[in-house]
């Protein structure tokens, strides 16, 4: 149920303290509003009548933004965001159905983009708007339906749907490697670049090729594609997704460094809440994936 109006202001009024108290001044919020100084001022002697509580103190000819105004000018701008980002929605989509799915960089590119396409030509009034989250987040706090998430089944609170497990590969540049492919114990003394969302990666592959290996270190990255360009350019040696090093290695500048992948023991999932009843255009998509990926199959 929506509160009763009285709880409700103007959209003018909460446009014009949201201006105020990021501007600064009534004046300077006026000229972005395109209103009348006197015109704020007025909107927000308003919104105090309303709420029956002083969100600003006159000081001189300034306004400064009590404790409570500050906590409440914040939650105002969270609600305006929320209700331009739906008005963007609707207007993306005026039929409805649009779907919000946050998806990792390299597998949102290179895995995911090709189906949602194909989803797409044969869900065409369902539109998927996509965001980039590296990490488990609240679903509570962000305007997303579902997630795309690598690793165990660690993500509390959510449905799990298995999409795809991965394999991966040291790249280099050709300059870093004379005649390729080499051995762990060759690698081990190389520079090696670093995933900041997978720590101990390269220690697991040392270890996997009976080659132990403890606090190693080099240059750190927050996205392969930032890691593969560093590889490129000879910094160091990238573990990277089989599905992405195929790609990485085309124009040259890159070699396999080792020749056989090593299979990883996490996963790539769909996850959405638990607490919340899918909308049909989530539905949809679950439905369509699980006809259309084969968890058992590598990510090709």
């Amino acid at each position: 149920m929506i509160a009763p109006r009285r709880f409700l202001p103007s959209i003018s009024s909460l446009l014009a303290l949201e201006a105020v108290a990021r501007l600064g001044t009534a004046t300077a919020a006026a000229n972005e509003l395109a209103l009348t100084h006197s015109a704020v001022s007025r909107q927000l002697k308003v919104l105090e009548e309303q709420l029956g509580i002083a969100l600003f103190e006159r000081r001189g000819q300034g306004l400064a933004l009590t404790p409570s105004g500050i906590d409440y000018a914040n939650s105002v701008r969270d609600c305006l965001e929320s209700l331009a980002r739906a008005s963007l929605k609707i207007k993306a989509n005026p039929s409805g159905g649009s779907l919000s799915l946050a998806t990792l960089p390299t597998f949102g590119t290179y895995w995911l983009a090709p189906k949602l396409r194909q989803f797409s030509q044969q869900h065409t009034e369902v539109t998927v708007n996509l965001g980039t989250r590296l990490a488990p987040f609240d679903f509570n706090r962000e305007q997303f339906d579902a997630a795309i998430h690598f690793g165990r089944r660690d993500w509390q609170g959510v449905e799990y749907l298995e999409l795809a497990r991965e394999r991966v590969v040291p790249i280099c540049s050709p300059d870093l490697v004379a005649k390729p492919p080499v051995s762990a114990q060759q690698l081990i003394r190389m520079p090696l670049l670093h995933l900041e969302s997978r720590p101990g990666a390269w220690e697991d592959w040392f270890e996997h090729h009976a080659c132990p290996a403890e606090k190693l270190h080099g240059m750190l990255f927050d996205q392969f594609a930032t890691m593969a360009e560093a590889a490129a350019l000879g910094f160091g040696v990238a573990l990277l997704p089989e599905f992405f090093a195929k790609d990485a290695v085309k124009d040259d500048r890159l070699v396999r460094a080792f020749k056989e992948p090593m299979e990883l023991p996490h996963r790539y999932y769909l996850v959405w809440p638990k607490s919340v009843t899918p909308r049909a255009p989530l539905e949809q998509l679950v439905n369509w994936l699980s006809e259309a990926t084969d968890p058992d199959l590598s990510v090709d």
